[in-house]
């Protein structure tokens, strides 16, 4: 520990980033680290874990929780495991970081409204809002949203520009309570490496198979090996029809071939060294209709 970090007025916490599904809290949480550990993606459901993201800074650690969209629709066996993580997050926390989308408030908002511990610190996190350019409209919403819960704070921002990020992370100081460091200063995320690798290429099969393939798909890192900086991964789609399969795979292995660079290159980003990656397709017909099943592939 620094002598930075062993000030008397430290202050160290556990932030929950929550809010209905796409409005933006994994670009949130990356932005705020300063590294991408949570993956994005257009698709509903694409972050299924609870992933913790870390920042250090000279007098304070911010311990980031990323959590999944509250689902309010079809309640099935994912769902029902998602929103678990979601509700297991909230009761151990320091501070909430609900989000939502400038301009918008629908009933699925509400429901994530009710969840808001009243024993808690909650900050309204109004993103997207370089899409209002009219201060007016803005201010409107916020005092709007506002009426639906005691918020300590109310920060307007962008987090795909980083727009009032410090502002938000000042806000977020100020409530941390003191307490010494829990990670080292230059970790930036409690998961392994492997679990990374999966979910990177989880994002890209979102990010170039889109609404075509079934938000049950997943990821499953089979073999992982570190030789010096050479990392060595291999990694099945697990899928649920033939069909799917073929969708991954695209024309002559095309599209698979794209995944797998891209992953590639976000994986020797994040881990500082080259990596080797084969990734294969596989049908799982059935893993995916059970919570038993759900756990079985790295559910929480």
């Amino acid at each position: 520990m620094t002598e930075n970090t062993a000030a008397s007025d430290f202050r160290c916490g556990y932030i929950a980033i929550i809010g209905r599904p796409n409005v933006g809290k994994s670009t949130l949480m990356n932005m705020l680290i300063g590294a991408k550990v949570s993956i994005t993606s257009r698709k509903a459901q694409t972050t299924r874990h609870r992933i913790t993201g870390i920042q250090t800074v000279p007098d304070a650690q911010f311990i980031y929780i990323d959590t999944p969209g509250f689902q309010t629709r079809h309640n099935n066996a994912l769902n029902k495991t998602l929103n678990r993580t979601v509700t297991q997050t909230l009761q151990a926390v320091d501070i909430v970081l609900f989000v939502v989308e400038a301009g918008l408030l629908n009933d699925a908002d509400k429901q994530v409204i009710e969840l808001l511990p009243v024993d808690v610190t909650v900050i309204l996190v109004i993103n997207k809002s370089d899409k209002l350019k009219d201060k007016g409209p803005l201010m409107a919403y916020a005092q709007q949203v506002a009426t639906l819960h005691n918020f300590a704070a109310i920060v307007p921002v962008s987090a795909r520009l980083g727009f009032q990020l410090d502002r938000l992370q000042g806000e977020i100081r100020h409530y941390l309570p003191l307490n010494k460091p829990v990670f080292d200063e230059d970790d930036i995320t409690d998961r392994s490496e492997k679990f990374l690798a999966a979910e990177i290429v989880r994002e890209k099969v979102f990010r170039y198979v889109g609404d075509e393939l079934p938000y049950t798909s997943t990821v499953v890192i089979e073999k992982f090996e570190q030789e010096g900086q050479l990392r060595r991964i291999f990694a099945a789609i697990l899928v649920e029809r033939s069909t799917h399969k073929a969708m991954l795979i695209g024309q002559k292995g095309a599209r698979l071939k794209e995944i797998s660079t891209q992953a590639r290159l976000d994986m020797e980003k994040l881990f500082g060294g080259p990596v080797y990656l084969e990734i294969w397709v596989k049908v799982k017909s059935g893993w995916a209709d059970n919570e038993a099943g759900l756990r079985a592939y790295g559910y929480e």
